[in-house]
């Protein structure tokens, strides 16, 4: 089967959470279970039971066993059911189907929107989670909260930084870039020098694009409920477009899929030299990448314009409580524990990167030094970052759907004579078409 098919058909499997979500607007209200007084959650785990926990993060093994431990009464089933796309596509069919909905779900930043539009959340404030606020950092806080209410915890966050391979800088001399001009150059002389090597990779990334749109201070997308605007001509998707179209054309990224195995071994010898990615990057060298050890750097992201300080996510996922669940005040329990209780110092420990201003803020997690990064304080640099994401980001109420069909749109520029303003307008009346289709009110 080709790539095509499989993303028609991954498509097609979810049109369905757009449809429930005009649905359960069309009863009004916002997220589900919401409550002016808080639920004493905490005799549910003096009653105990079991909950369901699908997640796919595997430091939730450990904060589940502990969790047991903790309350022998309570029985914890983590179930991974798929990642991303896979799960969400089995939540929506158990939502549709009225049974086999799990407690708690892991659902990534910008696959929320579609489930709380959709009312198949419970809303954390009946618990309390509202009091929260200032507990984790703007960017994953402002995403929970995006369809009103608190519509799940992070887990983890993405800010963005740059990692480079000081290694190959060092052998041709070249100066670590602070803004995205230098970055060009960077890219230039390096390519020029080594026609092997490449600063950076891109084949067409949706989470990419949108966060370099993001901290250019774009915001393309603006939702109020079911009435949506979409409009890739702002300035900050121009000043994104402007550079990376000559990115593109001059033969300054390498033409390879991040997660192949090719991906892989141009970051284990050097050949693709630099990242501009979420946090969570860090752990991902140091467990596939190991015979770069000692290569590789970080620094921050660079920026639009001299002088600024600006930063935004790329990734990073939350805990929900279904608003099916059977047993949410538990439910609820279990995710506090994971995200702001003694759950996170474990998920710290074996490599996750906190969304808790507490754990960022703490002199011994940013001073620690890694081995992997020539002893560098990496922690430093991605918590400055994770202070620094700018504020206003919006997703669509559809952006699963969305991101789906990236590639056939945007990703285009990259294998054909489209560009980057074509691809992104083919997106825009894509996107339009599907959420007028499913009943938003869409403007651009």
């Amino acid at each position: 089967m080709t790539a095509r098919p499989r993303r028609a058909l991954r498509a097609a499997a979810l049109l369905g959470v757009a449809s429930l979500a005009l649905t359960a607007c069309a009863g009004g209200g916002d997220t589900a279970g919401s409550s002016q007084d808080p639920v004493d959650s905490e005799t549910a785990l003096e009653e105990g039971g079991e909950i369901t926990v699908w997640a796919w993060d595997p430091t939730l093994e450990s904060v589940a066993a502990d969790f047991e431990a903790e309350h022998p009464n309570v029985t914890v089933n983590l179930e991974n059911v798929g990642t991303g796309n896979d799960q969400y596509t089995a939540l929506q069919n158990a939502v549709a189907a009225g049974n086999g909905v799990p407690d708690v779900a892991q659902i990534e930043f910008y696959a929320l929107p579609q489930f709380a539009l959709a009312q198949s959340l419970t809303d954390l404030t009946t618990f309390g989670a509202d009091e929260l606020e200032g507990t984790f950092t703007p960017g994953p806080w402002q995403s929970v909260t995006a369809s009103g209410g608190v519509s799940a915890l992070p887990t983890d966050s993405g800010p963005m930084a740059l990692f480079y391979n000081q290694r190959v800088f060092d052998e041709h001399g070249l100066e670590v870039p602070t803004t995205w001009a230098e970055y060009e150059e960077v890219a230039r002389a390096l390519h020029d020098a080594d026609p092997d090597a490449y600063l950076t990779n891109d084949v067409g990334d949706a989470g990419f694009t949108t966060s370099l749109i993001w901290q250019a201070g774009g915001r393309p997308y603006q939702v109020d409920g079911t009435d949506v605007t979409i409009d890739f001509s702002d300035p900050g998707t121009r000043t994104f477009v402007d550079t990376w179209q000559t990115m593109i054309d001059d033969d300054l990224v390498a033409p390879i899929g991040s997660w192949s195995d090719e991906w892989y071994q141009g970051l284990s010898d050097g050949s693709i030299a630099s990242l501009v990615i979420g946090a969570w990057m860090r752990g991902n060298l140091e467990s596939s990448v190991p015979d770069a050890a000692g290569d590789w750097a970080v620094a921050p992201m660079p920026q639009w314009e001299d002088g600024q300080s600006v930063t935004a996510e790329n990734g990073g996922s939350s805990l929900a409580v279904p608003a099916a669940s059977e047993n949410a005040a538990l439910a609820y329990e279990f995710v506090e524990y994971a995200t702001v209780g003694e759950g996170i110092a474990t998920r710290v420990e074996e490599g996750a990167f906190p969304a808790t201003v507490a754990e960022l803020e703490d002199p011994e997690f940013r001073g620690e030094e890694f081995e992997y990064f020539g002893g560098q304080a990496v922690n430093e640099v991605l918590a400055d970052s994770a202070a620094q994401v700018a504020e206003g980001w919006q997703y669509l109420p559809f952006q699963v759907y969305a991101n789906s069909i990236f590639n056939d749109t945007v990703g285009q520029a990259y294998v054909s004579d489209t560009t980057l303003d074509e691809g992104l307008a083919a997106w825009q009346e894509s996107s339009v078409a599907y959420g007028d289709e499913q009943g938003f009110t869409v403007t651009e």
